[in-house]
């Protein structure tokens, strides 16, 4: 068997292996970041003000669309 030819398939191998770890580890940052993001946004949602509701006229006075 070729020496160099099994460095090859080891070399390959291992190159795939990290790659493999460092995908892992690049989907976990991701997910850790929007995360962040979620609770930034959300934080923020809760921070504004709640519009009154009409009390006259012919728009919203009706049916309340808020949500």
């Amino acid at each position: 068997m070729d020496v160099a030819l099994t460095q090859s398939i080891v070399s390959t191998a291992s190159a795939l292996a990290s790659r493999e770890t460092a995908d892992a580890v690049q989907v976990t940052v991701l997910k850790k970041a929007l995360d962040t993001q979620k609770t930034a946004a959300a934080t923020l949602l809760a921070a504004l003000p709640q519009p009154p509701l009409a009390t006259e006229g012919p728009l919203g006075t009706q049916l309340n669309t808020y949500a």
